[in-house]
């Protein structure tokens, strides 16, 4: 995959897009304003950057991730926000998934999994107009049962669409393991792409290795010695 600097949009960039705009009088002297011009800038970046080819194939990508860094609520990222507010009205909203990445702490000696963080999160992008789809929760451990019925319950999305985002990150087996991509092909009705990451016995049997095994080794980066626990990845 290989991305192109327009797929890194900041707030400088489109702030400077606008101001070049209004000096050439596309705006024919109106005031310009956060909303709409702001917002429409941000919007027709994602439709102009979407389209384009990411890898040798030269075709367009069944789906368009956008990730939107911050905490909800800050006002770095409000803008951007109300942007994709407006754009499930542009595109459709059958045609958008919006999916929250949020913190559940674990506490205490009993481990007691704690869903506010999450709670309040959902509360926060409700009150600007965005209803999350899928809410995948990073965690120490994995999710109980109850913990994900209960972000269900309160957030107000399907107990299957709440996922559990432990501790483990090889991005090989990160979109089998968590139903990421299975998720999203049952929501945007991409046959294609859910059966495209269905993977062997072969490759279920590494999936399951690599979570399994995990070893305590000194590494030596950089002339620094540290401890950590690895997993390490065979090659398929």
């Amino acid at each position: 995959m290989s991305l192109t600097k327009d797929h890194n949009i900041t707030t400088g960039k489109v702030y400077k897009t606008v101001i070049d705009k209004e000096r050439k009088g596309n705006y024919l002297g109106k005031t310009v304003q956060v909303v709409p011009h702001i917002t429409n800038e941000i919007m027709d970046w994602l439709q102009r950057v979407a389209p384009v080819p990411v890898d040798d194939t030269g075709l367009e990508a069944d789906v368009c991730l956008v990730e939107v860094g911050g905490t909800v609520g800050d006002i770095e990222s409000m803008v951007f926000l109300e942007a994709l507010r407006q754009f499930q009205f542009r595109v459709g909203r059958e045609n958008m998934c919006f999916v929250h990445v949020s913190l559940v702490p674990t506490l205490g000696g009993d481990h007691e999994q704690k869903t506010k963080p999450t709670q309040h999160g959902v509360k926060e992008l409700r009150s600007v107009g965005l209803s999350p789809d899928m809410i995948i929760c990073r965690s120490s451990d994995q999710l109980q049962p109850a913990t994900c019925h209960k972000i269900a319950l309160f957030c107000h999305v399907a107990p299957e669409r709440v996922l559990s985002v432990f501790e483990f990150m090889f991005i090989c087996t990160l979109l089998y393991r968590f139903a990421i991509v299975v998720s999203l092909a049952h929501l945007f009705s991409l046959v294609s792409l859910s059966s495209f990451f269905q993977l062997s016995s072969h490759s279920i049997y590494l999936s399951s290795l690599l979570f399994s095994l995990s070893l305590s080794q000194e590494l030596t980066t950089s002339g620094l010695e540290i401890e950590l626990t690895i997993s390490y990845l065979y090659p398929f």
